[in-house]
């Protein structure tokens, strides 16, 4: 199947143009990008006139999490120690059939697409156990959609009350009585399964689908965990994406755990390096920033999620000076409420605005459109494949009309997309050389059958987890107790905007 785009306006992202826009055709033949250049030509190809649109790379969705789908506009006002207790509860229910699994990633992989986004890295969390059968579920929706994706099955084996400070203190005996988790997951039995995982989904629909390992995070893992999945990820060529100081209270984990920040104890351990991507890094300190480029590790950005969750502002002018790649996520949808990577686009530049005066290090247009593009691929170690308009790469691209309300007048294109831009003119999505969204419908699969079928099923689920909610809200004095302790601690630095951390500080 061949098609040609004439007469475009392409934004390519490459080495060669950035972010500058130039004027072109572009011919796509076997899932690839065959030609880009003018007056070209192409036997039996589809014909789409292009006048006064844009072609642009697919986005990149450089984190997130499926099983959050179905708690859309959920919650408010919690911080992530709060929020895990419903978001992800430690007294856990049933776990929801393998249909509600297909049925949230596929929601998620509708949404993504239909805002542009071509690419995703999924970090799938389905506790308590590994299960290869339910995470072919979620394989299986993002190949029926049509998506990208990075598809993790992410792993802990640290009790919850070793992975957070002051917790064996402050919990009552009774509630500690409750955490039974079972024996831990060795790294021999995770790796097991990962390989396992590798002989059977990693590189399906033609290579679109692909395994990463996923220690949650260096202290939900032990060092032999973490150890053998980097050995894992570096022999395969795989990212190992993990999250590292989303919050101040994980600030003060690794000082309280390990007598050393939580980065420089994967420094430490050898496993911080380029196949490593590390999901918010917000309270990274400079050495640990220094550490992270000499690394050459990545970072998925999560400035709405991080917002919403209180958790501060990233340091990403001085992880990009330090030449840590950089990549845009939405986290889930519970922490996020969206999987549209262009409101995180806007977000990112402007919540850099709000960090300092110093406006020479505020966060530039083009800068913004790279870590949505090419840098988000580059975290998910797709760089090779996708995430810019190259001939031999896979043709990930968005067609948009220039004619719309969010380019007319039309100025600069880049700065339109970053600050203007919301979706409605996305006109074509395409996918390793499939059209996936045309016209705002998705051709793979049948949107609104599948939608009826989530409205149908959701009364059932919201009950069973509205009733895992009243289950775990014996913990929230802890957690609660847990943040205020933390965020008091004097660490030395703050990533929270001044005056609203000094005025919370204050009322404490």
């Amino acid at each position: 199947m061949k098609t040609l785009f004439r007469n475009a306006t392409i934004l390519a992202m490459d080495k060669t143009h950035g972010s500058s826009v130039f004027a072109g055709d572009l011919l796509v033949s076997n899932g690839r990008i065959a030609a880009i250049g003018p007056n070209l030509t192409a036997d039996g190809a589809r014909i789409i006139d292009a006048t006064d649109k844009l072609l642009m790379p697919g986005l990149v969705n450089a984190h997130t999490h499926s099983s959050e789908t179905f708690l859309r506009g959920r919650y408010e006002g919690m911080p992530l120690e709060i929020w895990l207790l419903y978001a992800y509860p430690l007294l856990m229910g049933p776990q929801v059939d393998k249909r509600l699994v297909y049925l949230r990633s596929v929601l998620l992989a509708i949404e993504s697409l239909k805002s542009g986004v071509t690419t995703l890295c999924d970090d799938f969390f389905d506790p308590p156990g590994h299960d290869i059968e339910r995470l072919a579920c979620a394989f299986s929706a993002y190949e029926d959609a049509g998506i990208r994706a990075n598809i993790s099955s992410a792993v802990m084996n640290i009790h919850t009350l070793d992975a957070l400070p002051y917790a064996r203190e402050i919990m009552p005996e009774a509630l500690k009585a409750k955490l039974d988790f079972g024996p831990p997951m060795t790294a021999h039995a995770y790796m097991d399964y990962c390989d396992a995982v590798l002989s059977s989904l990693h590189g399906r629909a033609n290579g679109r689908l692909r395994f990463m390992v996923a220690p949650s995070a260096p202290q939900r893992c032990t060092a032999e965990m973490l150890q053998a999945c980097y050995t894992l990820a570096v022999r395969h060529g795989i990212p190992m994406h993990t999250h590292v100081l989303e919050t101040k209270t994980q600030a003060v984990t690794g000082p309280e755990f390990y007598g050393k920040s939580l980065v420089a104890h994967l420094h430490d351990l050898g496993v911080l390096g380029p196949n490593t991507t590390i999901a918010h890094s917000v309270w990274v300190s400079d050495a640990d920033i220094d550490l992270m480029g000499e690394a050459g590790c990545s970072v998925a950005h999560n400035g709405i999620s991080n917002l919403k969750l209180g958790a501060g502002v990233a340091p990403i002018r001085r992880l990009l000076d330090a030449g840590v790649h950089l990549g845009l996520g939405t986290d889930g949808v519970s922490s996020n409420d969206t999987a549209r990577i262009l409101d995180v686009m806007r977000v990112a530049a402007l919540l850099q605005s709000a960090s300092g005066p110093d406006f020479g290090d505020w966060l530039k247009a083009d800068e913004v459109l790279t870590m949505a593009t090419i840098g988000g691929a580059r975290t998910a170690m797709l760089d090779g494949i996708t995430g810019s308009l190259e001939t031999g790469k896979a043709a990930d691209l968005l067609m948009l009309d220039l004619n719309g309300i969010g380019f007319t007048p039309l100025n600069d294109i880049g700065k339109h997309l970053v600050y203007s831009e919301n979706g409605r003119s996305i006109e074509l999505v395409m996918v390793d050389g499939r059209i996936v969204v045309e016209n705002d419908r998705m051709t793979m699969i049948d949107e609104m059958e599948i939608l009826a079928e989530i409205r149908e099923r959701m009364p059932a689920y919201q009950a069973a987890h509205a009733k895992l909610e009243r289950a775990n809200a014996i913990f929230e004095p802890t957690m609660a107790e847990i943040h205020r302790r933390a965020t008091s601690a004097e660490i030395g630095f703050s990533r929270y905007i001044p005056s609203m951390g000094e005025k919370s500080l204050k009322r404490r």
